[in-house]
């Protein structure tokens, strides 16, 4: 008896990879193949496999084939955007790329009809602007704003879109995913200094992270824009999968201590409602 999950007899492509399966090319199909075509696929097979980056030398390893075909198909896997090489010496990981692939064919519901109620509550209950964020590969993308503070300029969203270490709708998000797809994000988007407090480093980013986790909140502390705050929680699906942030911004002036509470209550308080609600309506 095994615990490995079994497709037809053969143990799955997770457990094979784990178990360092080594993949050769050429496998009888039906019908006729394109040796290059299924070379690539075996790669990225293998690298959505593994939870860490793998040298070139291990993939040709585990696709049987010799290193110079091996690093050819990759620097093109790479060219399109489908593999990461996260430094000379860490490998290769798969990107993105596939995901913004199913989610354009699937589509997705519309999220921000479902939540904008809230939202707008939430809004002018706090008289201040308040966002809903997803992920999109690894940029964030503010889906709804409703309200407005006067004291406030709007986001820039171009820049908002690879600054998710300097945002809470960001790293409301960033907090919950999987090592690998933060390092996939930081290394796509950059660590890039927008104001003095902006965090810049991965040390400093991951023990952000670990503060979020632990008190289910992300403060953008004028990171992003000089004399804005702005405080962001998580919204979670029926498997308890984070799938967006909201946030709420609000003037530095009036960062005290009691109205970043305040406002925290709020957001933290919709984020729980609207995931319940997610929940409820299996979304």
């Amino acid at each position: 008896m095994t615990d490995q999950t079994t497709i037809g007899g053969t143990a799955s492509l997770s457990a094979q990879v784990a178990a360092g399966t080594r993949f050769p090319s050429g496998t009888a199909r039906s019908g006729k193949s394109i040796q290059a075509v299924d070379r690539a696929l075996t790669i990225l097979e293998i690298l959505a496999g593994s939870k860490e980056a793998l040298g070139l030398n291990e993939l040709a390893a585990r696709t049987g084939l010799n290193s110079s075909t091996c690093h050819h198909l990759v620097q093109t896997l790479v060219g399109r955007g489908y593999v990461l090489q996260v430094g000379r010496k860490r490998g290769y990981m798969l990107s993105s790329r596939l995901n913004e692939l199913v989610e354009l064919q699937a589509g997705e519901a519309d999220l921000a009809d479902i939540v904008r109620p809230q939202i707008e509550v939430l809004a002018e209950q706090l008289n201040e602007a308040v966002q809903l964020a997803v992920l999109h590969g690894t940029k964030l993308v503010t889906q709804l704003r409703v309200g407005r503070s006067s004291a406030v300029a709007e986001a820039d969203e171009i820049r908002k879109m690879t600054a998710l270490h300097a945002t809470a709708t960001g790293k409301a998000i960033l907090a919950w995913l999987p090592d690998t797809e933060i390092m996939r994000v930081i290394a796509e988007n950059g660590l890039d200094r927008f104001t003095p407090k902006t965090i810049t480093t991965l040390h400093g980013l991951i023990e952000e992270l670990r503060h979020v986790r632990r008190h289910g909140f992300a403060i953008d502390d004028e990171e992003l824009r000089e004399g804005v705050v702005c405080v962001g929680a998580a919204i979670r699906d029926e498997k308890g999968a984070v799938i967006a942030s909201i946030s709420a911004t609000y003037a530095g002036h009036k960062n005290s201590e009691a109205y970043r509470a305040h406002v925290i209550t709020g957001v933290t308080e919709t984020a729980r409602r609207l995931s319940d609600q997610l929940k409820a309506n299996r979304y």
